[in-house]
């Protein structure tokens, strides 16, 4: 059993502890948003935010994660305008979509360490592989973000998902 905190949600998970963390995510907890690329942590797109630092997922072990504080891109922000997912949306900076829950989250990591990077900050900070090449957008984006962050600039308002659930539907 491993235990940690999830979204800040503590969490058990009653798995082997050499259960990589992303297959934990999305298979015990159905937090989907996690994806499986590579499964070397070359890719980012399992990448989450663990005790304030962006890691690959597929990397980490349950034993590894035990007692620690994980946040996925569910977590980041319950109605989706963390200045990141606002910026992304407003730079178009969305493809397939398949990396952008990672770009997402290394991102929100390298913006709470320092939110004025310089490109070469970004350029360290972001390794993740994107098969769309939003990369010139992701270095607008994440300045974009920045700008939020400090107040320079006004968030943008990211439309609510559309569900089956939604009223009139």
């Amino acid at each position: 059993m491993a235990r940690l905190t999830v979204n800040t949600q503590p969490v058990e998970f009653r798995l082997d502890a050499q259960t990589p963390l992303l297959w934990a995510l999305r298979e015990a907890a159905n937090l989907t948003g996690t994806k499986y690329g590579c499964g070397t942590g070359e890719c980012g797109a399992c990448m989450v935010i663990v005790d304030g630092q962006a890691m690959p997922s597929c990397m980490l072990s349950l034993g590894q994660a035990e007692g620690r504080s994980v946040t996925t891109i569910e977590g980041l922000s319950p109605d989706r305008n963390h200045p990141v997912q606002q910026a992304f949306v407003a730079e178009q900076a969305i493809q397939c979509g398949f990396c952008t829950p990672g770009l997402v989250m290394a991102a929100a990591a390298l913006l709470a360490r320092n939110v004025n990077p310089t490109e070469a900050d970004i350029a360290s900070a972001i390794t993740n592989i994107c098969r769309c090449g939003v990369y010139p957008r992701l270095l607008r984006t994440i300045a974009r973000a920045g700008r939020i962050l400090r107040g320079e600039e006004p968030g943008v308002k990211v439309p609510a998902p559309v569900t089956a659930t939604t009223p009139g539907l």
